[in-house]
């Protein structure tokens, strides 16, 4: 791979770097077909596209039981993983868990209260590679936002794989459904004769599972529309290398279509890592991906010529995972205000947050970050804000509501606090 300079990068080069999406347009139109189906014939539809797209014939839709069956028949080292990461994920999302007040202003009792969302639908991906990690990164925290029901889609497959189905078991769902990508969407939007009709959907999923997401934003709530996973290193003359490449390797192993990019100021930094990308992609089982990613427009090795560029680069960026390898990695961490999810130090690898240390790995991509945050606890809450005035604190408030009202031309909203003081 080939290092290059932030000040030498051409307008079409950043566009590729800071203008990336989740690529759903070119599939938008075959999704809303597939919605309208499933909305249409329900598990007729569903089934008839589990057997076109993922070669399974479906019978049971819900295997609610088989994920119980599974957790009890994997290998007990993968259980009591499943179960340790469970718990750090558990710990830190019950850390999130706001306190309904009520404070005083001034004769006004105002406060908030928070409830949560009734009915909840996670999508665990499958496909070419599964994530039983997804399944306890969506659903831990919505059951620990005190979701009543929540149910998992995930795709099919022969076998289902156990393990996936373990985790969802171990995370605490309600309710397993064997059907994937935008027609497991559909039915949790809308409703089948087995799928029960969620209210919020979140979780990854490839492009047509993002698709499917925006297409049925509105009529029921979603997290965010994620594209390809993300990773930004941000790194100085004291990191390893070694470690530094290990992290974009493993980054690169999701998807061809992952993003992956490291900044330094230090151009034989720059060259060490570029040198070692070669070695440990050949030494890995998806070498293709992996290389395939590492030479895509939105990644590479960047030197830029101070510190302060590198960080107005990854401001920029805003990936969905920052890794800061640095000295001084408190003080840059300061200077940053967009990433999903950041990871300080040489020994915190991107790794630990997918899968055991506790926070939640499903993270805005392609520059949400900077208008939004990864799942959490707060992702299963709504808010009602209370509120209590005396007649004395009305009194000092009237001329003020009165006034603006007429203002806005709402004469019965004025009346409504002058009838009080009749």
């Amino acid at each position: 791979m080939n290092t290059k300079k932030i000040a030498d990068l051409g307008p079409d080069e950043r566009r590729a770097l800071f203008d990336r999406d989740a690529g759903i347009e070119s599939v938008r139109g075959d999704v809303r077909d597939i919605i309208d189906q499933v909305r249409t014939e329900g598990d007729v539809a569903v089934r008839e596209f589990c057997r076109e797209f993922d070669g399974v014939e479906v019978g049971n839709i819900d295997i609610t039981d088989d994920a119980e069956r599974a957790y009890e028949e994997i290998d007990a080292d993968v259980r009591e993983a499943i179960e340790d990461a469970a718990a750090n994920i558990r710990e830190f999302h019950e850390a999130q868990l706001p306190e309904d007040w009520r404070e005083e202003f001034g004769g006004r009792e105002l406060g908030r209260r928070f409830r949560p969302i009734e009915r909840v639908g996670v999508y665990a991906p499958g496909g070419t590679a599964a994530y039983p990690s997804s399944a306890l990164m969506g659903v831990i925290p919505a059951k620990v936002a005190g979701v009543e029901q929540v149910a998992v889609a995930t795709p099919p497959g022969e076998p289902q794989n156990p393990i996936t189905l373990a985790a969802i078991h171990a995370a605490g769902a309600d309710r397993v459904y064997r059907v994937g990508g935008a027609q497991a969407i559909a039915a949790l939007a809308y409703g089948t004769e087995q799928v029960d009709r969620v209210q919020k959907i979140v979780g990854p999923g490839n492009r047509w599972v993002t698709a499917a997401k925006a297409e049925v934003q509105g009529d029921v709530a979603i997290d965010f529309l994620a594209g390809p996973s993300e990773l930004l290193v941000l790194a100085d003359e004291s990191a390893n290398p070694k470690h530094v490449t290990s992290d974009m390797v493993a980054q690169a192993e999701h998807d061809e279509n992952a993003s992956v990019v490291t900044v330094t100021d230090d151009p034989d930094f720059a060259e060490a890592v570029a040198a070692e990308i070669d070695r440990q992609a050949s030494e890995r089982q998806r070498e293709d991906v992996i290389r395939a990613a590492l030479e895509n427009d939105a990644g590479g090795v960047f030197v830029a010529r101070s510190m302060s560029e590198g960080l107005l680069f990854a401001e920029e960026y805003a990936a969905e995972h920052l890794s800061i390898q640095a000295e001084n990695d408190e003080e840059l961490l300061d200077r940053i205000d967009s990433a999903g999810s950041v990871f300080l130090g040489s020994y915190t690898p991107v790794a630990a947050g997918d899968y055991a240390s506790g926070t939640n790995h499903v993270l805005p991509t392609t520059g949400l970050a900077k208008i939004t945050g990864g799942l959490s606890v707060d992702t299963f809450l709504r808010s009602t804000t209370v509120q209590r005035l005396d007649e004395d604190a009305l009194d000092s408030l009237s001329e003020t509501i009165t006034t603006l009202a007429e203002a806005e031309g709402l004469e019965a909203h004025a009346e409504s606090v002058r009838k009080r003081f009749e």
